[in-house]
């Protein structure tokens, strides 16, 4: 098992980015919170991982602290909850929000995620209740760890439109979101923030 990874930060296209550990090439996914954390490219970085081994790929996934992969991993655990439905939740909200959510029984700022209907959000409050407790979420919050520095694509609006998607938006409905929100200027990191946030207004 891969538990953390230390190298220099290649790439970074949400939710994809690129880690060379010695020599070595570390293609990983991440939500965007972590993304918000990550510093400029070129910069070396420390990354909490998970490893998800299936018949037809390996799937590395990064995290920026262990709250959030402990967060990752409490989710796979729930039926019907896969890596990618993870990662969309944590990019939606903050680990310390969706404790909230949970503790109050908050079906609907659950549903206004990407991939989560009402029977997801009935379930996931259900299985993870209790395993939440004791839950720690001082710091939670990694999308407050950004260091202001974002790195600029070569075409903002595609890779905010890509990020949405791969977090399960439809196509349509992230180019709406990503129009709504876009100023000149503006990366694709802070347009991608920016869009998950008005997507789960009331």
């Amino acid at each position: 098992m891969i538990g953390r990874l230390r190298g220099i930060l290649l790439e970074r296209k949400p939710p994809e980015l690129l880690l060379d550990v010695n020599g070595v090439g570390y293609e990983l996914e991440a939500s965007m919170s972590t993304f918000y954390a990550l510093p400029e490219t070129g910069t070396e970085v420390t990354l909490h991982t998970h490893l998800v081994v299936r018949e037809d790929a390996q799937l590395l996934y990064g995290f920026a602290n262990e709250s959030e992969r402990r967060m990752f991993r409490a989710l796979i655990r729930v039926r019907g909850v896969g890596a990618k439905l993870a990662l969309a939740i944590l990019s939606g909200m903050s680990a310390e929000d969706f404790v909230c959510c949970i503790n109050e029984e908050n079906t609907t700022a659950l549903v206004r995620l990407p991939g989560v209907g009402k029977k997801t959000a009935e379930r996931l409050i259900i299985e993870m209740r209790d395993r939440l407790t004791e839950w720690d979420t001082f710091g939670a919050r990694v999308g407050q760890m950004a260091n202001g520095n974002p790195v600029a694509a070569a075409d903002p609006h595609s890779e905010a439109v890509h990020a949405l998607v791969s977090l399960g938006y439809k196509p349509q409905q992230a180019s709406k979101l990503v129009s709504a929100v876009e100023e000149d200027g503006l990366s694709s990191e802070e347009t991608i923030r920016r869009a998950l946030r008005q997507s789960v207004k009331p």
